[in-house]
């Protein structure tokens, strides 16, 4: 009888592992997807925006460098959601003091802003508006500023195009000339000019040979 019991419970501890191993695989938050490690369906729920607990969520995403020589993944850069980066930099400019009305439009390579402000300071305010979008965007980003609110509605008008549009090339760059007519704040390094382009870089059309355009250091 001892013996029974005791072979009956192996047998129960081997079935509970069994379902808590079931379990622990069901409820594993990650799995690997090329050079990512995503969240997976089960915690999608962390990026739906109607989800209450979402502000309170961590989040996290792990990239592996491929361990093929030569072999990089460039697409990844597209995938960045213009439209909350818009959001995001229009909310985080307007909180920022004497800015009142931000207006957002991110392309593939340039941030443009258009804003309203009662500042004193037309250049500090430049300079806070256009690092906020910087610590939002992927370095390659150019940000353009500009404190003429007949620009807001301007920069409004473009967020129907997209980067296969008609002549978007020669919009946009009609877009950055007016708005370099406006403070762009401080160079953003001493390798960058104020608006993020490198020296030796190829700026946008309408930035080329601007006099904010970058020098080389030590020719300031």
């Amino acid at each position: 009888m001892n013996k029974m019991f005791i072979t009956l419970g192996i047998c129960g501890m081997f079935a509970l592992t069994g379902c808590g191993a079931s379990d622990t695989a069901q409820n594993d938050i990650y799995e690997e997807s090329g050079n990512t490690i995503n969240v997976n369906n089960q915690r999608a729920d962390i990026y739906n925006v109607n989800n209450k607990n979402k502000a309170s969520d961590f989040g996290y995403v792990r990239h592996q460098k491929n361990p093929i020589a030569g072999n990089t993944n460039t697409d990844h850069y597209a995938a960045v959601d213009r439209e909350k980066l818009a959001d995001n930099i229009s909310k985080m400019s307007s909180d920022l003091p004497n800015v009142h009305d931000v207006a957002t439009l991110v392309t593939d390579e340039e941030i443009l802003i258009a804003y309203a402000t009662d500042s004193n300071n037309r250049n500090e305010t430049a300079d806070q508006v256009k690092r906020t979008a910087l610590s939002f965007v992927p370095r390659y980003y150019h940000v353009y500023v500009s404190d003429d609110v007949n620009l807001i509605k301007n920069v409004e008008s473009y967020a129907t195009l997209s980067s296969n549009s008609r002549n978007v090339d020669s919009l946009v760059d009609q877009l950055i000339r007016k708005m370099l007519k406006s403070p762009q704040g401080r160079r953003v390094s001493e390798e960058e000019n104020e608006n993020g382009v490198m020296k030796n870089e190829m700026a946008p059309k309408a930035d080329r040979g601007f006099s904010n355009q970058v020098q080389p250091v030590g020719n300031k």
